[in-house]
């Protein structure tokens, strides 16, 4: 048996039988066709940095972490795409694709993922015109359940067009590793560029005045409430000489926190040396943030002293994958609205994020596919238009189940299969 696994926040913790580090694609397919033998359904389980807090990962077989399988391959600034491999950390890969002069278009709140893994959970950053980290892959190879490397989007010689492409692609996307294991990732990039990251204390109420403004005149706006204050931090981020006018400065409570500028993989993240559990939502754009008044309202009644963290909110731009919690069928093209809770790892969240969760449900809210929730397959199922085409994608990369563990069998409905 190999060393028992534990996720980042600590609430998910297994035993693998073996946890392989394949160095190429050949020999993941070689681990798929030694667990074909095996006839044993659920056998390889691909794990990333393990910052998911839920079971996506969990096997009692195989572990296949990636982590052999890092860096970047190659970019191509006139065409802005860049083929990177998926074991590649989010922290190592702004340093490495700033040797090619680009960049990715946007990140997320921390960066401890690896790209495979973040980009098939759906992992986002915020700004109104910015799509999630999924949205950027236009392309790559995986090995499904039968061995075999598959090629798709561009790699396939599938051009996207209208932000979308092939079926397999928009699958692929965000796929939480039901399809097979990325071996190669192509993404979409944008010229290396500078970020100016402004963090302003102030309080929750000249937030809610000034919201939509805040999402329409930055690149990218995102705001913590502090639950036992009432302040907030609004943190704006803008490229360098085009940032809006409207900050806080001289309103009551406020101050400037933080002021930096960098290249935007070292301005966006932050860094989160306490660990956490996490619940988000994805619910409709709506800037008279109705849902968060809900529960900011309901946290003050009912939880203002058992919360450690704060609640953070963010935006993100429709896309095109099947099962992408920013899809843009479900809403019209309508962009997307987070909402998210946070507690300390050591402190108890489930009573905390059990009364709020059906606030978002209340408001068609999808949860975010790494986070804590408690939706099961068939509740999920009516929330994406385009569930039944990805679970047939699913069983034709997968027709043996080698890929489904217990926890993706009853969220696809596979139980019988």
């Amino acid at each position: 048996m190999a060393e028992r696994f534990t996720n980042w926040s600590g609430s998910v913790s297994f035993t693998p039988r073996s946890r392989e580090t394949p160095k190429n694609s050949e020999q993941v397919a070689d681990i798929v066709q030694k667990a074909r033998g095996k006839k044993s359904r659920g056998a390889v389980r691909p794990v990333g940095s393990g910052h998911s807090s839920v079971p996506l990962f969990n096997t009692d077989q195989s572990l296949v972490s990636l982590e052999k399988l890092s860096g970047v391959v190659s970019a191509d600034p006139i065409k802005q795409r860049a083929t990177v491999l998926p074991g590649t950390g989010l922290r190592d890969l702004g340093a490495q694709l700033a040797e090619y002069g680009v960049a990715m278009e946007n990140l997320g709140d921390v960066d401890y993922q690896a790209i495979a893994g973040a980009i098939s959970t759906g992992t986002h950053g915020s700004g109104i015109t910015l799509g999630n980290l999924s949205s950027t892959m236009i392309g790559g190879k995986l090995i499904n359940g039968l061995g075999e490397e598959v090629a798709f989007g561009v790699d396939a010689g599938d051009e996207p067009t209208d932000g979308a492409g092939s079926d397999l692609l928009r699958a692929a996307q965000v796929s939480l590793g039901a399809l097979g294991i990325l071996t190669s990732l192509t993404l979409r990039v944008e010229e290396a560029h500078q970020l100016h990251r402004q963090n302003w204390i102030t309080h929750i109420d000249w937030v809610l005045e000034n919201y939509r403004e805040l999402v329409d005149t930055n690149r990218s706006m995102d705001f913590y409430w502090y639950p036992r204050s009432d302040l907030a931090q609004v943190r704006m981020l803008n490229k360098p000489g085009e940032e809006p006018n409207l900050t806080p400065e001289g309103e009551p409570y406020s101050y400037l926190k933080k002021d930096e500028t960098g290249p935007n993989y070292q301005v966006i993240p932050n860094d989160r040396m306490l660990h956490f559990e996490e619940m988000e939502y994805m619910l409709s754009f709506d800037d008279q943030l109705a849902a968060f008044r809900e529960v900011r309202e309901r946290v003050k009644t009912k939880h203002r002293s058992e919360v450690g963290w704060r609640v953070l909110v963010r935006t993100i731009a429709a896309d095109h994958a099947l099962i992408s919690n920013a899809e843009a069928g479900y809403r019209g093209g309508v962009p997307t609205m987070t909402i998210a809770l946070l507690q300390n790892n050591t402190l108890p969240f489930k009573r905390y994020f059990d009364d709020i969760e059906p606030i978002f449900r209340s408001f068609d809210g999808r949860p975010h596919w790494g986070k804590k929730h408690t939706c099961e397959g068939k509740e999920l199922a009516e929330l994406y238009p385009e569930w039944e085409t990805f679970r047939k994608i699913r069983r034709q990369m997968d027709p043996e189940g080698i890929f489904l563990n217990d926890y993706l069998r009853e969220l696809f409905g596979e139980e019988e299969s």
